[in-house]
């Protein structure tokens, strides 16, 4: 199962780091990506990047402002948010993705997730 952390509370305009990790799991050969979902809303695809190449992939809504990166030699991937709105508060997820190309989720489990509050 994942373990998201680095949520919490921030301004509008602010930054913040999350990390993604599994427990005895490699992320090898897998294609990683982060997701959120609003109160309200369905979960939606944020970002991906491929563990092996490190290509990467983003929402139209958060291009320019995030970054997702991996650490393989921790088995963690992190999602850098940047010029946070607003409309980013949400229940943010990692999940493996089944391609680079596509949104789809691998798996139907999901971690507790990490709460990103933006709020002056």
């Amino acid at each position: 199962q994942m373990a998201e952390s680095g949520g919490g509370l921030v301004q509008p305009g602010g930054s913040l780091r999350l990390s993604c990790s599994a427990s005895g799991r490699t992320f090898n050969n897998f294609v990683m990506g982060w997701f959120r979902q609003a109160p309200g809303k369905e979960r939606e695809f944020v970002a991906g990047i491929s563990w092996t190449t490190g290509t990467t992939r983003y929402a139209d809504s958060v291009k320019g402002r995030f970054i997702i990166s991996r650490d393989s030699t921790k088995d963690t991937a992190y999602l850098q948010m940047n010029s946070l709105k607003p409309e980013d508060a949400a229940v943010y997820y990692c999940n493996a993705l089944t391609s680079i190309t596509v949104d789809t989720p691998l798996s139907n489990r999901w971690g507790q997730g990490t709460q990103v509050i933006v709020s002056s």
